[in-house]
């Protein structure tokens, strides 16, 4: 393999301020879930899905599909990225045949299964249909399941030329489900065909931390319904794991109701605006043969649609939330950033929020493009928007100059370059980069460790980014990645202002990883070089692993409560993290009290294990102290740990704890600490019950 010419390649103009942490393989309690390695889908996959209009009912047959695929082009869907035309359940007979294969219903597919995936391939769409990880599907008359027949199913569906599986979870006899979604994502991959999987586990045991590693797409919540409420709550549940989201692996919240008559215009465009907003799948799930003006419409609206298909594949985060008034931000790869402004409430509402809120403090002028109504306006320091009830005002804010990162952990891969040049094809964002062509590259990998975040690049290779002065160090491992199979050799060197602040020296293909790290205070500019370690540069594979830079202040001097502070990231097993209350249901503010062993307290977070809180600390911290223990609520059921994390070590832990083990206390050095996690473990039996409290917990800064 022979790594000659330099390609070099303008940078975006704006950069980006990555305000809501991603939890990476460094900085987590555990190693992050990994984006499964099949190449497939790297932004949220589109299509079309027959459920939740037809269900099992006649009208679902092979005349429907080819004439939703023939809509596909003559409405121009498949011009605004839609693919995927997909079967749900009931397409089998009720019984394998005699070899043990799955066998089309006839009169739905009188040509069978083969014939109308061609028939979809034929449009220049994709093909996709659905299983279940049990012995029978969830519908009533019991068609067969996959379990115990993985790899026969997967070499049919191969044979067929099925591109997408959706595998749901009923009938699966109680058995272990990362056994069970792993067995098939490997049949899967066996059969040779790249076939995007679409884990449909409904959010039982918090997918979001071991799914990416094995498919696409992991479902977040039980089934949607076609009304308001079940919307909003699916989406509320889904809001709350924004850190899991990443390229080729994604949150779902289910399919799509857009269309199907049980909600209002308003509504269905709230739907679609915080699906696109959360880097959510887009599967239609009304028949489009009957689809009125307006469905298409709120379906085909590019703008929108491209806030959800935006490369860097961040899902929006959550800044602010109170009586039924939600902002999100999500982070967009041009350094602008794409907001809703959702109003829970039946009645109009003025919704506000800072553009430091929203991670884009430094601009003087930043352009504001509402997203549904098309009109284009300006803002200095605030976006704000009067909400019709039950409405979404989404806007796509961009700043006119370059702006300094957000305050918090900001990973490299997820910025925008100020330049870029590489000695082979693309610098690559959270993967090795490969061969020639953009998004070709691996999982990085060093000497066996893989990471979820960083850049791949080959030497010679100087990228550049934006500081603006906010910025205080940089911390990364170095190393040629694991794909040179131990060749190569590089040298990786950090500039701040031109002047150099770190260097590996020369390391080979075999050489342990290294760390690196830079002061970055006051710097204007960052550089990354890495030049060839010896000779030419055939696979110089170098990799920046978990490359990430603190900016900005942390807390105040003195003691916080640390349910008044606005955290970087919150991830929770089950509904959203609560400040000051129990964890309660799936809904926001739904807990109760905050009590353990008959003991209450007025201050604290409610959380569901697994469970990860991060705040951004900025060294300014000493200290943290905490009572924890099982909320009453449980009823002397579940089992968790409390770990406390600071820049990627574990500094203290609670052990085992369940309702017998009463109020604990724990505390925690962070001296000097970027960042804390609060983490909170299913106790190793599963997260049943495990409603787990951090009971006043305080920062000493």
């Amino acid at each position: 393999m022979t790594r000659g010419s330099t390609a070099a390649t303008t940078a975006l103009a704006l950069f980006t301020g990555g305000g809501a942490l991603a939890v990476g393989l460094q900085l987590a309690a555990a190693p992050p879930a990994l984006a499964v390695d099949n190449g497939l889908d790297l932004t949220p996959q589109m299509g079309f899905n027959n459920w939740n209009s037809t269900h099992c009912g006649t009208q679902f047959n092979e005349a429907m599909i080819e004439g939703i695929a023939d809509l596909f082009v003559s409405k121009g869907l498949k011009a605004a990225g839609y693919q995927y035309v997909n079967l749900d359940d009931c397409w089998a007979l009720p019984d394998r045949d005699a070899g043990g294969n799955l066998v089309p219903d006839p009169v739905r597919f009188p040509h069978g299964i083969k014939a109308l995936a061609d028939y979809v391939h034929g449009k220049g769409l994709k093909f996709g249909l659905y299983s279940s990880a049990g012995t029978h599907t969830c519908d009533v008359q019991g068609f067969p399941g996959g379990l115990g027949h993985e790899q026969q199913d997967a070499n049919l569906w191969a044979s067929w030329g099925v591109d997408y599986l959706k595998y749901d979870n009923c009938n699966n006899q109680g058995q272990d489900a990362q056994a069970r979604y792993r067995t098939m994502g490997e049949a899967l991959k066996a059969t040779g065909r790249p076939i995007l999987y679409s884990i449909c586990e409904w959010g039982s045991t918090s997918p979001w931390t071991w799914a990416p590693r094995v498919g696409n797409s992991w479902r977040t919540t039980g089934d949607i319904s076609d009304n308001w409420w079940s919307m909003i709550s699916r989406a509320t549940a889904n809001m709350g794991l924004a850190p899991y989201a990443k390229p080729g692996g994604f949150n779902d919240p289910d399919m799509l109701e857009v269309g199907n008559g049980g909600m209002t215009g308003t509504e269905y465009r709230t739907h679609f605006s915080l699906w696109s907003e959360m880097a959510a799948p887009l599967m239609i799930g009304t028949d489009l043969r009957t689809a009125a003006p307006e469905t298409l419409a709120i379906l085909t609206n590019t703008d929108v649609i491209a806030v959800d298909q935006d490369p860097l594949g961040k899902q929006g985060s959550v800044v602010s939330n109170a009586d039924g008034l939600v902002v999100m931000s999500k982070p967009l790869a041009d350094g602008g950033r794409a907001v809703t402004l959702t109003n829970e409430g039946s009645y109009d509402a003025t919704i506000s929020a800072g553009t430091a809120q929203l991670g884009l403090a430094g601009a003087t002028d930043y352009t504001v493009k509402d997203l549904w109504s098309k009109q284009t306006s300006h803002a200095t320091d605030t976006v704000s928007a009067t909400v019709p009830g039950h409405g979404t005002v989404m806007v796509r804010v961009t700043p006119n100059r370059p702006v300094q990162p957000a305050t918090g952990i900001d990973y490299l891969s997820d910025l925008s370059f100020a330049t870029e040049t590489n000695g082979w094809g693309p610098v690559e964002r959270d993967q090795s980069v490969g061969d020639w062509h953009p998004r070709d590259g691996r999982t990085l990998a060093l000497r066996g460790t893989r990471y979820d975040k960083g850049l791949g690049v080959h030497a010679t290779s100087d990228v550049s980014f934006l500081l603006g002065g906010a910025c205080k160090d940089l911390v990364t491992e170095v190393g040629l990645d694991d794909e040179t199979g131990g060749n190569g050799s590089a040298q990786f060197q950090v500039f701040r202002d031109g002047v150099k602040v770190a260097d590996s020296g020369v390391l080979t293909g075999s050489d342990p990883a290294r760390r690196l790290t830079a002061d970055l205070s006051g710097a204007q500019q960052l550089r990354l070089v890495v030049l060839p370690g010896a000779g030419a540069n055939t696979w110089d594979h170098a990799d920046w692993a978990g490359a990430r830079i603190a900016c900005g202040s942390g807390p105040a001097a003195g003691p916080h409560q640390v349910s008044d502070l606005v955290w970087s990231s919150a991830g929770n097993g089950w509904g959203p993290v609560e400040k000051d209350m129990s964890v309660g249901e799936d809904y926001t503010r739904d807990g109760g009290p905050l009590t353990v062993h008959g003991t209450g307290y007025a201050k604290g977070l409610g959380t569901n294990a697994p469970s990860d809180i991060a705040y951004y600390l900025g060294g300014s911290c000493h200290s943290f102290s905490t009572d924890l223990g099982l909320d009453d609520e449980t009823r002397g059921r579940g089992s968790v740990d409390f770990q406390v994390w600071a820049d990627g070590v574990k500094v203290a832990d609670s052990g085992p704890v369940t309702p017998a083990s009463g109020v604990r206390h724990l505390t925690a050095d962070l001296t000097g600490a970027d960042e804390v996690h609060l983490v909170v473990t299913d106790g190793g039996d599963g997260n049943n019950s495990d409603h787990a409290d951090w009971l006043a917990p305080q920062l000493g800064c």
